[in-house]
């Protein structure tokens, strides 16, 4: 039986409150500046000073501005790291905006695709609720561009640049999901009314015409071909004519995205380490590439990860940035802040239930690019971050190793420095992956800072 609070109950808290020795000291902190002021740890600063024992340079960090494509600009910037120092292109970067246009224009042939699908069930079902509450969205995971990257190639920034959509994208992402509902909502009315699937796919097609120039309009038609034209850092002239998109992957950036797995670190008592998930409706290109995910311990990540790192490879990695992390020091520690000993109040928690619970989960995509290793094991790891060099030391983050422990939850690898028992896990597993539900935090909807 429910039991109510009463007036003696709120008298006992009274009572310890006025007697616990540092609450009006806490209550002043706290109420004049702010619970994370008030709280906050100054030695983190001193721990966390920028310096490395592994380190690639990377250059200036791109920026993001307002839209959620972390994921995409993160990704990118593996990419062009290496090419950057192999053709002397100093702060050299790939177009965000055309695989951010070919993404969106993907994401809703793919949200089509699904509401066919379940038209049969009903609105109220919460499979068919989860995808007309965001049927696309700025958020994605590193397969996801991989599978754009492999369908439509990439441009350089200089041949098609971001537009005011593309650097603040609320507007598209309102206009073009109020559209997608309304059309979404005719494919069910089509299906449930006995159309053919020729008739509904023509529909469809209709459609899809009515996002292309939604898309067009408001961040340019991609190119075809281009001359890709430039001075190196030495000032020497080069010119590349009438190069497909395709073409300059390949011959300019020539990432084997086959060979770079996702891998996360999932401690719930659903996902046992070494196997494969994936994650239903998480995606974008109908017949590409499936998101999916290798679970591991989080030691035998990190293990992965300075490896790579020692390679001379920067690692792209998923984590819950919001959490215990100070954006104008480009700061990332759990300890950064001392709630408990502000309010004498035990906030701690697993990593499992962190997940479960919901309190975390991941929401934002950033560049490992060095570490600090004291003892033979890792202190700090240097962050590239995609929110332009004003936040941090000229836009990058430092993360305590404490903070990695918490709140990083996946990282790519390349599979060529996993050991046989991880490659024969991954193979063994991806081509029948367990599917996670929608709204998994390992999936749900992907990176969105």
């Amino acid at each position: 039986m429910a039991k109510e609070i009463n007036n003696d109950t709120i008298a006992k808290f009274e009572n310890d409150l006025n007697n616990h020795p540092v609450f009006n000291v806490a209550s002043h902190a706290a109420q004049e500046n702010g619970i994370y002021k008030a709280s906050q740890n100054l030695q983190t600063k001193i721990d966390l000073d920028p310096i490395f024992s592994i380190e690639i340079d990377t250059g200036k960090p791109a920026d993001q501005k307002q839209s959620g494509r972390c994921w995409m600009f993160s990704a990118l910037n593996t990419m062009r790291h290496p090419l950057q120092k192999k053709f002397k292109l100093k702060d050299f970067e790939l177009s965000q905006n055309y695989t951010n246009f070919w993404d969106k224009f993907e994401k809703s042939n793919w949200f089509f695709e699904n509401v066919i699908a379940t038209a049969d069930k009903d609105l109220g079902d919460r499979k068919v609720s989860f995808l007309f509450a965001t049927p696309q969205q700025d958020g994605g995971q590193w397969d996801m561009l991989c599978g754009i990257i492999e369908k439509y190639g990439i441009v350089p920034k200089s041949v098609y640049p971001e537009t005011a959509n593309a650097t603040n994208s609320s507007a598209l992402n309102d206009t073009l999901n109020t559209l997608l509902r309304k059309d979404g909502l005719e494919l069910r009315r089509l299906v449930n009314a006995g159309k053919s699937e020729d008739e509904v796919q023509a529909r469809k097609e209709e459609m899809l015409n009515d996002v292309f120039r939604v898309l067009a309009i408001s961040l340019g038609v991609p190119p075809k071909k281009f001359n890709f034209e430039y001075r190196d850092d030495d000032h020497n002239y080069h010119i590349d004519k009438d190069i497909t998109p395709k073409e300059f992957f390949d011959k300019y950036v020539g990432m084997d995205l086959a060979n770079h797995i996702s891998t996360i670190n999932a401690p719930t008592s659903d996902k046992p380490f070494h196997k494969v998930f994936s994650v239903e409706y998480l995606g974008n290109v109908e017949g590409g590439r499936q998101v999916r995910h290798l679970n591991l311990k989080v030691d035998e990540m990190k293990d992965l990860i300075i490896k790579q790192l020692k390679s001379g490879e920067v690692v792209w990695f998923g984590s819950n940035v919001v959490k215990d992390s100070e954006r104008r020091a480009g700061l990332l520690d759990t300890n950064l802040y001392r709630r408990d000993q502000l309010f004498d109040v035990d906030f701690s928690m697993s990593k499992a239930d962190k997940l479960d619970s919901g309190e975390s989960m991941m929401d934002h995509a950033m560049v490992i690019t060095g570490v600090d290793i004291v003892d033979g094991k890792p202190t700090k790891w240097k962050i590239e971050n995609s929110w332009g060099e004003k936040p941090g030391f000229k836009g990058y983050f430092v993360m305590s190793d404490s903070w990695f422990d918490s709140f990083v939850y996946q990282a790519v690898i390349n599979k060529d420095i996993l050991p046989e028992d991880l490659k024969k896990a991954y193979d063994k597993g991806k081509d029948n992956p367990i599917q996670l539900l929608p709204w998994d935090p390992m999936g749900a909807l992907a990176f969105k800072y």
